[in-house]
């Protein structure tokens, strides 16, 4: 489905329509903040994995203690 989604002719396409629509001076400081993004999710992921039976057990605890 995805096959070839991400060759450089597409790339670079992407990259005109970006630098037509932000700018060259906004440019770099949204490429920052996505780098700066990408790199504190994946740091959170890192220290805290998710806890999914946890959460689904604190959930029916809560709403147990919300019917009373």
């Amino acid at each position: 489905m995805f096959e070839g989604l991400f060759q450089p002719t597409h790339l670079i396409i992407i990259f005109a329509i970006a630098l037509l629509v932000f700018g060259p001076k906004k440019l770099p400081e949204l490429g920052k903040g996505l780098g700066e993004g990408i790199r504190a999710l994946k740091e959170g992921m890192k220290d805290n994995p998710p806890a999914q039976a946890s959460t689904e057990q604190n959930k029916s605890t809560e709403s147990k203690d919300i019917k009373g």
